[in-house]
Order: structure tokens, then sequence, then C-alpha cells
């Protein structure tokens, strides 16, 4: 007996200290502590039994449908890990009906004091059970009176010890919980057998009962959740810090034209979709007249199937642009272009000006995010302000033509380079 009330007070003080330093690494009042939990259920001693005597048959674990035991109890939480609890219940045990034990009728109250361990967090049961299913451990120390009858005289014997067990939950609400628990009560000394009578066994006995329990929890304070449902790990939109430092790495891995360098590295982030570059963002340019040596290949292909043929800026870049290898880009819900097209409206501007007898039509499209009236809205916006700008580089307003074709039909998934293609203005050249 001396051997488990110290392994149960050196528990005790492993247990709280434990529980003091998680506490100290999380916020105050964030949850509730409190609540009130009562159950109902079965009990079936094992043993010690006289001779004759038993709770029900040897085979069976439980005596359903019987509720023989009734309990209450106040739990607090000193963290959403580590808690205690203080109960008292009281059970009625007597022989079943139709066994062969002979007939007795004994009462046992009991008051415990238990550590509480909600292992459902380490099992991670917030994330696969969407936050409605969790899982309790409790052990420790209670103190009962056995109240019974030998030869017809009432008798009453306490006794000291241990209980443990498991705890399942299903949250109802941030109030309600009910519970299934799986109970272990084991007495170091008894000396009056379950059955009321005394046993003949010299020595201290080892008494044991089970317990199967439905319970009811009620939540108490005023915050929303309770510990056993609050979850540590603190969403980026509630905690700044965390947002903070997301957008931080969100714009640090930004790369805006597409070309696998991230901007804060691209030494030229406005390079035509799809040419090759090199570590620092930059298209081959051998030739140093403006455009992408990748993209005069393909287009001197593309020329009759000249591969020989003498290609001139111009006629390079115009076959660019109808072949859709320039485009115009926009952020989202922006009527102004992106940083990474600002080249491509510097070609277009120089090769107008080059060609003043060149027309250029200007197509607008969007996301298909959004209702389709405010869409053609915006590819609206896109196309008249992208036209202001070449009518401020002193291109004639009537060598421009404009259309917002409104959500781009080529593009219609919701994934993000989707999304990112179908933002923009095409350029069509006459």
């Amino acid at each position: 007996m001396k051997k488990l009330i110290a392994t149960t007070i050196l528990l005790f003080t492993f247990f709280t200290i434990s529980a003091q330093e998680i506490i100290s690494k999380q916020k105050k009042n964030e949850y509730n502590k409190w609540s009130v939990e009562v159950n109902i259920g079965n009990n079936k001693p094992i043993k010690p039994f006289s001779k004759g005597y038993s709770s029900s048959a040897d085979n069976v674990f439980m005596k359903f449908p019987v509720f023989n035991h009734f309990d209450i109890g106040l739990r607090h939480m000193f963290s959403t890990k580590f808690g205690i609890k203080l109960d008292a219940g009281s059970d009625i045990i007597e022989n079943q009906k139709g066994s062969d034990s002979k007939p007795f009728h004994s009462q046992q109250n009991i008051v415990s004091l238990q550590m509480v361990y909600n292992i459902g967090k380490d099992f991670g049961f917030e994330g696969f059970t969407n936050n409605r299913f969790g899982l309790l451990a409790h052990f420790g120390i209670q103190s009962s009176q056995l109240n019974g009858k030998t030869s017809g005289k009432k008798v009453s014997e306490y006794n000291g010890g241990i209980m443990y067990g498991l705890t399942p939950q299903f949250k109802i609400s941030d109030r309600f919980a009910v519970s299934l628990d799986f109970s272990f009560l084991t007495n170091t000394r008894q000396h009056l057998n379950w059955d009321g009578n005394y046993s003949t066994v010299s020595g201290n006995l080892t008494g044991n009962i089970n317990y199967f329990k439905l319970g009811f929890n009620y939540y108490l304070g005023k915050n929303q959740k309770h510990a056993d449902w609050y979850n540590n790990r603190i969403p980026a939109d509630i905690d700044p810090e965390i947002e903070k430092r997301l957008d931080t790495l969100d714009s640090l891995l930004k790369d805006t034209d597409k070309d696998g360098i991230v901007d804060h590295l691209d030494a030229q982030n406005n390079t035509p979709e799809g040419v090759a570059v090199d570590s620092k963002g930059r298209f081959f340019d051998l030739n140093k007249n403006g455009v992408p040596d990748e993209l005069e290949a393909i287009a001197k292909d593309s020329k009759d199937g000249a591969s020989s043929f003498d290609m001139s800026q111009s006629d390079a870049l115009k076959m660019l642009v109808e072949n859709g290898y320039i485009n115009i880009f926009y952020d989202v819900n922006m009527d102004e272009p992106n940083a990474g097209s600002t080249n491509n409206i510097y070609y277009i501007i120089k090769f107008l000006k080059s060609y003043p007898n060149t027309k250029v039509t200007l197509i607008g499209y969007t996301d298909i995010t959004g209702n389709a009236a405010s869409n053609l809205e915006l590819a609206q916006r896109r196309v008249e302000n992208l036209k202001k700008v070449l009518m401020l580089k002193s291109i004639d307003e009537n060598r421009i033509s404009i259309f917002a074709e409104g959500i781009d039909n080529d593009n219609k998934t919701s994934d993000n380079t989707s999304l990112q293609l179908a933002r923009r203005v095409s350029i069509i050249l006459e």
C-alpha cells in the first residue's frame, strides 16, 4: 500500500510539473477549463467472492443491460492535454438473475481523484475526425466504502486503491459531449468479499471491478471552446505574425514571368513565356536585337518553311504576336498591366512607331472568377487603359481597335496557372 501511495504521489508530481510547463507556453483564457461529468453504466466485480457467489457467469464480460453504477464528477484542465478530476459514485453489487450464484446485495460508494490526459491530441484526432472525436485517459487514487450483510448483519469496510481507464468522446456542440468510459478499479486492502461475507483467506486481498459507462459532459466557461476541443495550431488568418511571415515567403517565391526564376533572383523578370533563360532569368539574345533567339528560330521555321530566311526584327515580332507569344498580363482584379508585361508593351510601341501603317487590335480577357457582367467591365477597362498607354506614346487613336471579350473560354479551369494565363490582353497586328 505504501509503495502504491508513493508511486501515485510521484506520478501526480510529474504530471503537475508537465502541465505547468505547457500552461506557461499557452495564452491564458483562450478556452474553457471546467466541465461537469455524469455517467451511468454497468459494473462487474471480478474478485473476491465467497464460494457459491458471483455477480454473473464467468464467461460474461459485462452484465448488460443492467445499469448498476452511477457517478458525477468535476474536471479541470490545466492545458489542452493535462487535467485533473474529482468524482463520486455508487455501485449496486448483486447476483445476476438466472445465474447459479446465491442471492446477495451489496453497495459500494466511491470517491476518486484522477489525472486526465488528452491522448487524442497526440494521435491527431482533431484533424482526421474534423474535431468531433476525442480520447481521454485517466489514472488516480480512489477511496471506497463497501456495505454488505454477513449472517444477516450489516457490515461495512473502507478500502483504497487505484482507478484507471479510457474515455472516447463525441462532441455534440461547444457545450455538450457524450462519452463511453472503460474503467478498472483495484482495491489493495479489502477483507470483505463483494457478496458481503468476510474472506476466509488470511491477509489483505485485492479487489477488482470493471466498468462500462455512458457519459454526458457539460462544459462550463465564457469562452467558445473547451480545452478538449481547442486547437493549439493557430491559423495564419488569426495570428498576424504568422500571416506576415507567410506573406513574406509568398513574395520571395513570386515568379512574375513564369520562367522558373523567382523575382528576387530574376535580373529580367519580364521574359516572354516559354523561352529558355539563364540562371539569372535572362533570355538568350546573341544578335542583341531585343527578341529571344529561341522565338526568332520558331518564327523563321514558321515562315513558309524557309529556315534560311533572314528575318528582320519587325517580321519576327509580328510572327510572335500572331502566334500568341506576346500578351499583356494582369494581376487579380487589376486593370493595369503587371510588371512582367512591361517589356512586351515596349515591343508593341516600338513596332507601331517603326511601321506607321500597321494597326493593332487589343482584346481583353478575364479569368473565370466572379460574375460575367463584372468580368466584362474589367476586360473593357483593361483594353481602354492599354489603349491610353499607346496613345500617350504617340500612337494614333485611329490605329487602335479595342474589344472586351470577358471570360476566357480557353482557360476555364480554376488552377492557378490557368487563372493567370486568362487575365490578359491579346495583341493582333494588321
